[in-house]
């Protein structure tokens, strides 16, 4: 079913509900009319009462009366707060489903839409290839390392990456280079193994399961800094932490997501916009895999 329909009788099943619900409680005049005041004095009237009890008979009729408006607001009231809580919970959940349903029924040329752009950006960088930077020494890591034991099996082969992902970050660190930033690749394709090990570890490095993440795709990349030969990755450090936020700057100007901008903080991390499933087709009709 396609998500016009869905909406559609989403909304025309709302309208009916609210409808019944109109004329059940505000149009009374549909079930009939409602019984008068007169009427229940009526029903709750005895025979006529002798002439030396006239006065008595009179003042519990008035009682009598006062109570029965008295339950009838009530009712009333009771009624009208049921009615309205309920219209709000059954407007609520139809905006909730049809929120729900306008993701799980997006069409696919909308999907591969979201690339447009990005794709458009990484044409024009892929005219001038850059070539990735040589490896740096094991003496490099030592420090990072020792802070973040799990990078110790990171994979930092740019041939793993998608190919045209891997020159537009390599344009966003010759343009980190520019702004006065020593850059180099920390972490490229990630197997669904690593994955999960990383999301279970007792210090939250990244919440997405084997299979989940863009580095299982070779569509993302983690980023640190270099100084003084020493790989830099702390996000205490004022300078380093600076460079997150050009690096954000850059990437974001590339057409790329920078995990800096998410709820969970990634500074170092950016990667390729658009759905895991169109990835996957991308990299299958490439017959390339990343692991």
């Amino acid at each position: 079913m396609s998500q016009l329909w869905v909406l559609l009788l989403a909304l025309v099943g709302l309208l009916v509900v609210l409808t019944w619900l109109g004329l059940r409680f505000f149009v009374p005049e549909a079930l009939g009319p409602a019984p008068s005041v007169l009427a229940l004095d009526a029903q709750a009237a005895p025979p006529a009462p002798r002439a030396r009890t006239a006065f008595a008979w009179r003042r519990l009729y008035r009682v009598a009366a006062r109570r029965a408006r008295r339950r009838a607001r009530r009712m009333a009231h009771r009624r009208d707060w049921l009615l309205a809580s309920g219209s709000i919970l059954l407007i609520l959940t139809v905006v909730a489903v049809l929120l729900r349903l306008n993701g799980a029924y997006r069409a696919p040329t909308y999907q591969a839409g979201v690339y447009q752009d990005s794709r458009r950006i990484q044409q024009v960088l892929a005219e001038d290839r850059l070539v990735p930077p040589p490896p740096l020494p094991p003496s490099a890591f030592t420090d990072v390392i020792a802070e973040r034991p799990s990078l110790a099996g990171a994979d930092r082969d740019w041939n793993k990456l998608e190919p045209s992902f891997s020159q537009v970050v390599l344009h966003v660190m010759q343009r980190m280079s520019a702004r006065g930033y020593q850059t180099m690749l920390l972490e490229g394709c990630r197997s669904p193994a690593r994955q999960d090990r990383l999301a279970a570890q007792a210090v939250t490095v990244t919440k997405a399961k084997g299979g989940q993440s863009r580095h299982q795709y070779g569509f993302a990349a983690d980023i640190a800094f270099v100084r003084g030969g020493k790989v830099v990755i702390s996000e205490r450090d004022s300078w380093a932490m600076a460079g997150y936020q050009a690096l954000g700057q850059e990437a974001q100007a590339a057409g790329l997501t920078w995990g800096g901008n998410w709820s969970f903080k990634d500074y170092g991390h950016i990667e390729q916009p658009g759905s895991l499933k169109v990835l996957e087709q991308m990299i299958q009709q490439e017959g390339r895999h990343c692991v």
